[in-house]
C-alpha cells in the first residue's frame, strides 16, 4: 500500500512517528514532503511547495493522510496566528478537489483541528497577547458558557465580572476563531460532495466549557444536518490523529476490521476524565478505536488484539509531580495488571500497552514491572506521551499495523518513560542553571543541553533489563522547538 502523508507540523511526533510506524510494516510505503517545506514552529509552511508536492505525487498513491491545518494555514501553530482572509483560506481548501479530480481512486483521510483555548497565559504557542491575557481569555468564555449552561457560583460571578481584556485583543482572537470555524464548515461540504473520504476534527487541549466546546457543538450540529455521522468524528486529540488515520487507511485497504478488547489497571479507570480532555477515558477510547476502522470487543476470547490501559487510580496527575496521590496505589493493582498482560501474551495474544496513568510522561512503576517481567520486547506497542489521547492513537496504530515493533517500543520507552517524567526534570534542575539558560531559551548552549539529555537517557536506559538484550551505543538528541518540552532522537 502506498500512502502520501502531509503531517500536522514538523515535530518528531508528527513527522517521524508515522515513518516509524510504516517502517514496522513491510507492506506500507510512506511518502512525506521534505521537512523544509513544512512549518518551523510559528513560521508557516510553504503553501506553494506543499501544493506542488501533493499534486505531483497524488497519482502514485492509494491513500492520502492529509492535515488540513498544514495545507490551509501552514501548520498547527500557524492556525492560531495567521492573518489570512476567509477568501484566501477557502482558495487553499480547493486543492482537495484538485487532488480528487487528478486521482479519483485515491482515498483521502483528512483531519482539521478545532482551535484550542489554553487556560494559562503564555505566548509560546499562541499570539503575543496571550502572554498577558491568555488566562483571562479562557476564563471569560469558560465562565460565560458555564453560566449559560449550568450556572455559576457567586464567587465565579465575581471572577467573571473582574476580567478585563482589551477590545482589540478579544476581537483579533474571536475573528480568527470564526474564520477557522468557517473553514471547518466548508470542509464538511467537501466531505459531503465526495472530495474527502473521512474526516477527523480533533479538539486540542479541550475543556468542558468555553470556546472549544462551543465550536464543537456547532460542528456536531452541522454534521447531523448534513447526515455525515458515519464519515466524521470529533473528539479530544491532535498530534496522534495522523497515526490513527494511517491505521484506518491500512485497515480499509486490506478490508480488515480488527476487534480490540481493552482492560484497565484500575476499577475507576474507564470513568476518569484525563487532564487536558473533556470526557472519560473509555469514551475517548471508543472514538479512537472506531477512527482506526477497528471495533471494540467485550469478549477477550473473540478479540484479535488486546489493549492494556494503565489508568490513574482515581484522578490524573502530571508524571513529573514529586508527590503521587495515594490512590495511585490504593485504587489500582499494577502487579496484577502486568501479570494479566503476561498471561495474554502466553496465550498468543497481541497486546499493546497504553500508559495513561499520568499526563506528560509514563509511569515509572509500570515500566519497572514490565521490564522485570521482560515484557517490553513481547508487547506489540507502548506509548505514554503528552495527553491520554496522544498516547491512545499512537498505541492503536502500532498495535493494528505493526509487524516488527521492538525498536518503536524502545524509542517510546526512552522518550515517554524516561525523558518526559524523569530526565526532563533532572536537566531543568541540574543542567540549565549551570549553563545559564532556561526552559524556553537555550541561547548558544543548545548543543550542550541536547548532549546532556542524551547522556542521561542512555545512562538510565542502561539500568533496565531490556538494555542487555537490546544494547544501545549512542543516542543523539535534538530539541526541535528549542525548548525542553519535546525532543527528537536518533538511536543506534
Amino acid at each position: 500500500m502506498k500512502v502520501l502523508y502531509l503531517p500536522l507540523d514538523e515535530r518528531p511526533c508528527n513527522y517521524y512517528y508515522p515513518q516509524m510506524m510504516a517502517e514496522s510494516n513491510r507492506h506500507i510505503e510512506l511518502t512525506l514532503p521534505d521537512a523544509a517545506y513544512l512549518s518551523h514552529k510559528k513560521q508557516a509552511g510553504n503553501y506553494k511547495k506543499i501544493r506542488e508536492y501533493l499534486l505531483d505525487n497524488v497519482q502514485n498513491n492509494d491513500a492520502l493522510i492529509l492535515s488540513l491545518d498544514m495545507l490551509i494555514y501552514g501548520g498547527l501553530l500557524a492556525s492560531r496566528l495567521h492573518q489570512n482572509t476567509a477568501e484566501e483560506l477557502e482558495k487553499r481548501l480547493k486543492i482537495v478537489k484538485e487532488i480528487k479530480e487528478k486521482n479519483p481512486k485515491i482515498k483521502i483521510y483528512a483531519f482539521e483541528s478545532l482551535m484550542r483555548c489554553p487556560k494559562y497565559s503564555s505566548s509560546e504557542e499562541e499570539p503575543s497577547y496571550y502572554q498577558e491575557y491568555g488566562r483571562e481569555i479562557f476564563l471569560h468564555k469558560y465562565l460565560s458558557d458555564k453560566k449559560a449552561r449550568v450556572g455559576i457560583s457567586d464567587e465565579e460571578q465575581k471572577e467573571l465580572d473582574s476580567i478585563s481584556i482589551p477590545k482589540e485583543v478579544l476581537a483579533d482572537y474571536e475573528q480568527r476563531r470564526q474564520r477557522n470555524l468557517q473553514i471547518n464548515s466548508s470542509t464538511l461540504d467537501y466531505l459531503q460532495k465526495g472530495y474527502l473520504d473521512f474526516l477527523v476534527i480533533p479538539q486540542d487541549d479541550s475543556a468542558p466549557f468555553g470556546y472549544t466546546v462551543i465550536d464543537q457543538k456547532y460542528i456536531l450540529n452541522e454534521v447531523k444536518q448534513k447526515e455525515l455521522d458515519d464519515q466524521v468524528m470529533v473528539y479530544p486529540g491532535a498530534d496522534e490523529v495522523g497515526l490513527s488515520l494511517l491505521a484506518r487507511a491500512y485497515n480499509k485497504y486490506n478490508h480488515r476490521k480488527p476487534s480490540i478488547y481493552p482492560f484497565y489497571s484500575s476499577v475507576l479507570g474507564p470513568t476518569i476524565v484525563p487532564l487536558y480532555e473533556d470526557r472519560p477515558m473509555y469514551e475517548s477510547l471508543m472514538s479512537h478505536i472506531l477512527v482506526t476502522g477497528a471495533r471494540v470487543c467485550d469478549n477477550v476470547k473473540e478479540a484479535d488484539l488486546i489493549l492494556a490501559v494503565n489508568s490513574p487510580g482515581k484522578f490524573m496527575q502530571e508524571s513529573f509531580e514529586e508527590h503521587k496521590d495515594i490512590t495511585y496505589s490504593a485504587y489500582r493493582h499494577l502487579r496484577a495488571f502486568c501479570y494479566q498482560i503476561a498471561d495474554y501474551i502466553k496465550q498468543g495474544k497481541s497486546v499493546g500497552v497504553l500508559d495513561s496513568a499520568y499526563a506528560n510522561g509514563g509511569d515509572d512503576e509500570l515500566i519497572s514491572l514490565l521490564d522485570k517481567l521482560n515484557l517490553f520486547s513481547k508487547i506489540k506497542a507502548y506509548a505514554g506521551w503528552n495527553t491520554n489521547c496522544n498516547s491512545t492513537g499512537t498505541v492503536l496504530c502500532q498495535l493494528e499495523l505493526g509487524e516488527e515493533t521492538v525498536a518503536n517500543n524502545i524509542y517510546h520507552l526512552i522518550e515517554d518513560g524516561i525523558y518526559q517524567p524523569k530526565v526532563r526534570q533532572k536537566v531543568i534542575k541540574d543542567v540549565l542553571p549551570k549553563l545559564g539558560v532556561s526552559y524556553y531559551v537555550f541561547k548558544d548552549k543548545e548543543k550542550q543541553v541536547d548532549d546532556s539529555i542524551a547522556s542521561e537517557l542512555l545512562s538510565q536506559y542502561n539500568t533496565l533489563n531490556i538494555s542487555k538484550k537490546y544494547p544501545i551505543k549512542e543516542i543523539n538528541v535534538t530539541t526541535p522547538w528549542h525548548r525542553m518540552f519535546e525532543i527528537g532522537m536518533n538511536i543506534s
